[in-house]
């Protein structure tokens, strides 16, 4: 080794030991919820309960963690199954996790700008020299030969400044950003996929009903125009009639199609196309109402949710942008290195003679840009500003979708029992008029009436269970649900 050559990697090891330093902020994580903090102002300890399926009282657990697989406090096999078919099947899912290796590929290869770059070249030419003209090229004075060349380079830019360690920090914030994005799509499958099986059962309950509804009609119609045959019974009533029916046949095409768009929402969640999926049967009483929600703590609401954790990412991966805009003003490093041999012959490119070699370091710095790189660092710290304000708005948000989630199930709960009481009227003047009719104090009409009366008031109920259903889904939702470092395993169920 020469001593120039020492002395260049002598150089190269103290620029390299500079680089230990990285201009620009370091990421500070924003500031947290308070820790006196409440989802609500009146909180409620725990709702109201009807005597009927789902109308239990749901009890809320400040302080206790929420289960990774939430939704299986359903208590529906079938409904986990689906789920865990959905996160294998579905394309919304594979393509947040090919964002996710797209964003730690990009990483990795940032990384390599920290080592030197090797680079070969082999490269043959056949010339002939115009020797009348210019000299000849060869010292042998031959005008036609072929040249072989051969080399090895090795360029290398220290980071004096911290421009790749920042860059690397930026692209190391958005992957994992992208991997809360991955876990935020898991739960909105899960949330959607779970609330769609509840819509389903739901309505296939609404459908029943409603059909029990349109024979009552149908019969008080017939009854009516018998009726109206022996005298007894007006045009008028017979009118009145036939526009209930009418209107009873009405209700059942909505349902109907609710029902079906419901199933082929339920497919393509899976990753199915309509009419292949194989759907399960739900039946909305054998679905069963959690009744002991954790909460968590409204401090660490900011560690679950992966919206807020997303967010808290580009607040991170901006701040590094900063550093990145503040090291490209500054003075910019690079050594470089060449050996290499030349020939006509290609077994003594290296012989003596025949080599080269050289050495160069570089240093440059922009004088007078029209301020381009002071623009971009002021650009690069409104980003930061922009980041860390939406940050505040996610977590807000966060906060509101808890509080309206708490304040439905506390309302939710009370229409329950309000239809629930309705039905229950209802069935007991659908007896009495069973057992007056049986002593002949009124008419067939009056019982298929009151028949009437009670479906409807079982449709209410029916629907007050679902919302119920569904904004416990939301609850769960709106908390974020509980995550691991491996969340394709622990979502799958493997």
């Amino acid at each position: 080794m020469t001593i120039t050559t020492a002395r260049a990697l002598a150089l190269a090891m103290l620029v390299s030991t500079l680089g230990a330093c990285a201009v620009g902020p370091d990421f500070e994580r924003p500031a947290t919820v308070p820790a006196d903090t409440r989802f609500t102002q009146n909180e409620p300890g725990a709702t109201a309960s009807a005597a009927v399926y789902a109308g239990a009282a749901q009890h809320f657990n400040a302080g206790v963690a929420v289960d990774q697989r939430w939704w299986e406090s359903f208590a529906s096999p079938a409904l986990s199954q689906l789920i865990d078919a959905a996160f294998k099947h579905n394309p919304t899912i594979d393509a947040a996790q090919a964002s996710m290796r797209q964003a730690r590929e990009n990483v990795a290869a940032q990384v390599g700008f920290y080592f030197p770059t090797v680079q070969a070249a082999y490269s043959p030419s056949r010339q002939k020299n115009a020797v009348g003209t210019i000299s000849p090229t060869l010292s042998s004075g031959e005008a036609l030969y072929t040249l072989h060349t051969a080399q090895l380079s090795v360029g290398y830019a220290p980071d004096v400044f911290g421009l790749n360690r920042r860059t690397v920090e930026s692209l190391e914030a958005q992957a994992e950003a992208q991997k809360f994005q991955l876990e935020a799509a898991y739960l909105t499958l899960a949330s959607s996929l779970t609330g769609a099986v509840i819509q389903q059962a739901a309505l296939e309950a609404q459908i029943d009903a409603t059909r029990s509804i349109i024979k009552a009609s149908e019969r008080s119609l017939n009854l009516l125009r018998r009726q109206a045959e022996l005298g007894f019974a007006s045009g008028l009533d017979l009118a009145g009639q036939e526009s209930a029916v009418a209107q009873a046949r009405q209700a059942l095409p909505p349902l109907v199609k609710q029902l079906e768009q419901t199933r082929d929402l339920i497919a393509v969640l899976t990753g199915e196309f309509p009419d292949r999926a194989g759907l399960a049967h739900f039946d909305l009483s054998a679905l069963q109402l959690p009744t002991e929600i954790p909460l968590g703590l409204p401090s660490g609401l900011v560690q679950r949710r992966p919206d807020i954790r997303a967010a808290e990412a580009q607040v991170h991966s901006a701040s590094a942008q900063v550093g990145v805009a503040l090291a490209n003003r500054l003075p910019q490093f690079s050594i470089s290195a060449l050996y290499g041999g030349t020939s006509t012959r290609f077994d003594s490119m290296f012989s003596n003679g025949n080599r080269f070699w050289g050495l160069a370091g570089n240093v440059g710095q922009t004088i007078f840009d029209f301020g381009t790189l002071k623009h971009r660092q002021r650009g690069a710290e409104a980003a930061l500003d922009q980041a860390s304000a939406q940050y505040r708005s996610v977590v807000l948000t966060a906060f509101q979708n808890v509080a309206d989630s708490l304040h439905a199930l506390d309302a939710d709960a009370d229409s329950l029992v309000a239809a629930s009481k309705a039905e229950a009227a209802a069935r007991r003047t659908l007896d009495l008029t069973q057992k007056q009719l049986e002593l002949g104090s009124v008419n067939a009409l009056a019982l298929l009436s009151a028949e009437q009366a009670f479906q409807q008031a079982t449709i209410a109920r029916i629907q007050a269970q679902a919302v119920r259903y569904l904004d416990t889904v939301a609850l769960f939702q709106s908390l974020g649900g509980a995550w691991s470092k491996e969340s394709d395993t622990v979502m799958a169920g493997e």
